[in-house]
């Protein structure tokens, strides 16, 4: 029975990890918000299996607020945001669809091989959770590092984000005052993004953050 409960708890930590590489292959923004919602999604399962078999309850206010909050909440208020801005268009990347998904590979090889052996006094459950988590944070870096396009930087830092909810209850919960803060959090900076993704359409007629470096005089 704890076998088939590390499993279940693995395989949702190892979805995350899949669903973050589907973010990086998406080229179009509204695949990414819908595929951004699906990982909130996988989040907030994986968080509630947490609550489950840690017997930590608290937690199961953490998989509501990523379901509510991240799965529902953000990603309608980035659709909203796109409409406004009619940005209907192909996410912009620094570097192509290949050669990232590569880079994303050896990101998680470099997580597993780093966070193995540094949690080896840890349970194994909490072991192999945090190697996961530490991919979903390395490839939303990354994310935001290959995307050009202001939308899609603001799904990395929210998938960045996902991942550092993932280590946290993976490492036997946290307090609840800081999930709740952290929601907040979330929903203060998502208005604050909406502003800034509007006053940059404004100014330049385009999210492209390439934009900010040619006002500055600067050659991407």
């Amino acid at each position: 029975m704890v076998s088939l409960s590390y499993d279940i708890a693995h395989l949702l930590a190892g979805g995350l990890v899949l669903v973050s590489f589907m973010l990086l292959y998406q080229d179009r923004l509204y695949s990414l918000l819908n595929v951004f919602a699906l990982q909130a999604v996988v989040l907030a399962g994986a968080v509630a299996w947490q609550a489950h078999i840690q017997g930590a309850h608290h937690l199961y206010v953490t998989a509501a607020i990523a379901l509510a909050f991240k799965a529902v909440l953000v990603p309608w208020a980035l659709h909203r945001i796109v409409e406004r801005l009619g940005v209907h268009r192909e996410v912009e990347t620094v570097v192509r669809i290949g050669p990232t998904m590569l880079a994303g590979m050896g990101l998680v090889a470099l997580s597993v091989v780093l966070m193995l052996p540094l949690t080896a006094a840890e349970n194994p459950l909490a072991r192999e959770d945090l190697a996961f988590a530490l991919s979903v944070i390395l490839l939303g870096l990354l994310m935001m590092v290959t995307r050009r396009n202001a939308v899609s930087q603001v799904v990395g830092f929210m998938s960045l984000e996902n991942g550092l909810v993932l280590a946290a209850t993976g490492a036997r919960g946290m307090p609840l005052v800081v999930e709740i803060s952290v929601a907040f959090s979330v929903l203060i900076a998502l208005i604050v993004i909406g502003v800034f993704l509007f006053r940059i359409r404004e100014r330049f007629d385009t999210v492209d953050v390439a934009a900010l470096d040619e006002s500055r005089g600067e050659r991407p």
